[in-house]
């Protein structure tokens, strides 16, 4: 359902993620909001890999609620408050998306609504009826 793009007509992708994500004929879109590194009791992982992980089980869980999972994203967006993360964060994202490659864009910003956050990812994923 969903068909990845990296033609030899543009740039190769920066790393493990596509320039293009095609969706056909999908009967049901699920777009997630920004996540956050905070846990469902509302304590805030402590540090950038700890948010990153728990970022990604947040998504994982909206997916799973949804009845879909990591395979089913489209697009990821990340924002970062520091451009010394992006390494770390490159392996993280591949280590939950396990092999599966989405199209992504990557934001370095000056800060999020919360000082303390260190990342925030919003994705959008789309599954058959």
């Amino acid at each position: 359902m969903i068909t990845l793009h990296n033609p030899d007509t543009v740039p190769s992708p920066a790393s493990f993620y596509s320039q293009a994500a095609e969706v056909g004929q999908a009967g049901r879109w699920l777009h997630i909001s920004g996540q956050v590194g905070v846990t469902p009791d509302g304590t805030l992982a402590d540090g950038f890999e700890a948010q990153s992980d728990q970022v990604w089980r947040n998504i994982a869980a909206l997916l799973a609620a949804a009845g879909m999972t990591m395979d089913n994203l489209v697009i990821v967006r990340a924002l970062l408050v520091d451009r010394a993360h992006l390494a770390a964060y490159r392996d993280i994202r591949d280590r939950h998306l396990k092999g599966h490659q989405a199209a992504s864009t990557l934001l370095i910003v000056a800060g999020l609504a919360d000082e303390r956050w260190l990342i925030e990812i919003e994705a959008l994923a789309a599954a058959d009826s």
